[in-house]
């Protein structure tokens, strides 16, 4: 079994035994990808730190027959601040669960993976508006994702003055 040195950043964590967590990771070339952390949960490990929810790291790990298992993690973000503000943890936990539901396996996710670093870190160390950081978010990761909405002009008569409304059905102005 080759080990892989890999990217990522934890999208969701589970408890598995007494010990261990199960994990889902997002990285830059295998998408959204399950590890499992064997003793992840004892009070000494060094996996501790880098299993929680929102921790950027490097991760060495090993494919085994359905999920990657851990050998040791070096974090490079906790995103600390999350943590510590109700706000700010419900925004990020907002666009956590958006990126998990657009996200698949072996699927190349790079830019999905640096839009949602680069929000996480916009939530978590300035104070700008957090609705709007969302709906930027958004805007920019349906771009990503092939549905860039037409802004420029209105889609019917082609003028690009006086527009009044975006139609969210029609993905327009």
């Amino acid at each position: 079994m080759a080990t892989v040195k890999v990217k990522g950043i934890i999208l969701s964590e589970h408890n598995l035994g007494d010990f261990d967590k199960m994990l889902t990771m997002l990285t830059p070339n295998f998408g959204k990808i399950s590890c499992v952390a064997k003793g992840a949960r004892r009070p000494k490990s060094s996996l501790l730190a880098g299993t929680q929810m929102f921790c950027f790291g490097e991760y060495l790990m090993y494919q085994g027959t359905s999920t990657y298992h851990i050998n040791s993690c070096e974090t490079i973000e906790l995103f600390y601040k999350l943590r510590t503000d109700l706000d700010k943890l419900k925004y990020a936990i907002h666009i956590n669960k958006i990126v998990l539901d657009v996200t698949d396996e072996n699927q190349n996710c790079f830019n999905i993976l640096q839009l949602y670093l680069n929000a996480l870190y916009t939530i978590s160390e300035t104070d700008k508006n957090l609705d709007l950081t969302v709906s930027i978010f958004k805007l920019r990761l349906l771009c990503i994702l092939g549905f860039t909405p037409r802004i420029l002009s209105c889609t019917n008569c082609e003028e690009k003055e006086k527009l009044t409304y975006f139609s969210i059905r029609d993905n327009r102005i």
